[in-house]
């Protein structure tokens, strides 16, 4: 199995290639194969995307917002008319199920294309009276060059939500996707290009860190938009700093979802299945600290590991399946050290925590019950299918003990008390939370963390406060006056 894109970066409204670049190979997770090779992008690569990317950026700005936002949903359109293609291609990168995919990944970047394509017509400024009969007026507009930095969980996805609100609001972008995941985000670049955009506008280059680090430092860079690691989001925020550049990042988060003994035993057992084992738990806001009240403690684990039973691990081109590989054999690796680190400290193994033997990066779903706060399964990001299960018994010591870590992306609490629920959403330190669902991610709703899992907003109108900038300009309507 294969899938050759055409070349490893997309610049200036075509593909090209530099095979004086290291070459690397993308990696089929349910096989090991070597599915494609591409290039990691040389220095005349990096400086093509952003002078290519400053001169469209001038020309996109030039149009009206209506514009704009035409060209992306014609977009949105054109990725929904290919969804199966895309959906294909990111199972064949990521090792995601096909039945994941095909719902979650390509629709979610069409719909942010849409949202924002809406939106980019309604970006103006205000209009400000003051006394004597001056005016101020303002004016929002671009920052500039954007580059972002995208993870391997979600490529086609994250690419889209950066792509959708910094075009909208003129801006033109460089998008260098995950080493480990690098095809679809080409994909994006085609659909954006033959969706109108002007040549240049939407750049997509390969490579590790260096190439990262060499965008981000670049002066003609105005804006960095990175989803990654908090290690990472530190190295990136302080190169950023340097250069006084605009900075958005969601980064990781060790989640909390608690469930008390009120709740719907269904749903929230099923929001712990969602929020740990959906990408076979390869998601930066999963709830991978499940406390749940004493009295339902026993029956919640009880039917987590039944339903468990119920996974399909196989093939993530079949679209029965629902457990498909992890990414790589070093993420496997990181994920059933952590498994080993658990027994060895206590926690009891409920189910799961095997490698599954074949050409695969396969896991066994992992479930953990016992688990106290100072276990490194509590308090360290796993990015596995591995769920850590918490007793509780009331509602203080579950917000303090919820709020006891340094991540603050994600939360969630199961209760049929919505006075009690808001009470303790409104405790939470962290950017997204849940009530009685979890892990739902609308282009609507504002997404990102507190504390160390990030700064700044993704998707809905706040996302527009982190592409743009305002110009206030003051209108003198009288005589200008002076002491001499």
């Amino acid at each position: 199995m294969s899938y050759r894109p055409q070349a490893s970066h997309f610049i200036n409204g075509q593909y090209v290639d530099d095979t004086d670049g290291e070459p690397f190979d993308v990696i089929y997770p349910h096989t090991g194969e070597v599915i494609a090779t591409l290039h990691i992008a040389t220095a005349a690569i990096v400086d093509a995307a952003l002078d290519s990317a400053k001169a469209a950026q001038k020309e996109w700005t030039a149009l009206s917002g209506t514009e704009r936002g035409r060209v992306l949903r014609r977009a949105a359109d054109i990725m929904r008319a290919r969804n199966r293609e895309l959906s294909e291609i990111e199972t064949k990168d990521t090792g995601k199920p096909l039945s994941e995919t095909l719902i979650a990944d390509p629709a979610s970047g069409a719909d942010a294309l849409e949202y924002f394509g809406g939106l980019a017509g309604t970006l103006t400024g205000e209009h400000i009276p003051v006394a004597g009969g001056d005016f101020v007026y303002t004016r929002r507009e671009p920052l500039g060059v954007c580059v972002g930095i995208g993870a391997w969980n979600y490529p086609i996805q994250i690419a889209s939500w950066k792509a959708a609100p910094a075009l909208a609001c003129g801006n033109a972008m460089v998008f260098k996707p995950s080493e480990m995941t690098p095809l679809t985000a080409l994909k994006l670049a085609e659909i954006l290009h033959e969706a109108g955009a002007p040549a240049g506008l939407f750049n997509v280059v390969q490579g590790a860190g260096s190439v990262g680090h060499s965008l981000i430092t670049d002066p003609r860079v105005d804006k960095v938009s990175l989803t990654g690691s908090v290690p990472t989001g530190r190295k990136v925020y302080a190169a950023a700093a340097d250069g006084i550049r605009h900075v958005t990042m969601e980064l990781g988060g060790k989640s909390p979802i608690v469930v008390f003994d009120d709740a719907h035993l269904e749903n929230a057992v099923a929001a712990a299945i969602n929020g740990n084992f959906y990408s076979t738990g390869q998601i930066c806001s999963n709830g991978t600290r499940v406390f749940v009240q004493d009295a339902l403690y026993e029956k919640f684990i009880a039917r987590v590991a039944a339903r468990m039973d119920n996974a399909i691990i196989g093939d993530p081109m079949d679209e029965t399946t629902t457990i498909g590989p992890m990414v790589s054999a070093r993420q496997r690796d990181i994920v059933t050290n952590y498994i080993r680190i658990g027994q060895d400290e206590g926690a009891r193994l409920v189910k799961g925590g095997k490698m599954i033997d074949g050409d695969g990066f396969y896991i066994e779903p992992t479930l953990f019950a016992d688990v106290t706060d100072e276990m490194t399964i509590a308090r360290e990001e796993i990015f596995g299918p591995v769920m850590s299960v918490l007793r509780f018994s009331d509602e203080q010591e579950a917000i303090n003990r919820a709020n006891a870590t340094e991540f603050g992306l994600a939360a969630g609490v199961f209760t049929s008390d919505l006075t009690r629920a808001h009470r303790v959403a409104a405790a939470f330190e962290a950017g997204t939370c849940y009530i009685n669902t979890y892990n739902l991610t609308p282009v609507e709703a504002p997404f990102g963390g507190m504390k160390a899992s990030g700064v700044g907003r993704e998707n809905s109108k706040a996302a527009i406060e982190h592409y743009s900038q305002l110009k206030t300009v003051y209108v003198g309507m009288n005589d200008v006056e002076a002491p001499f």
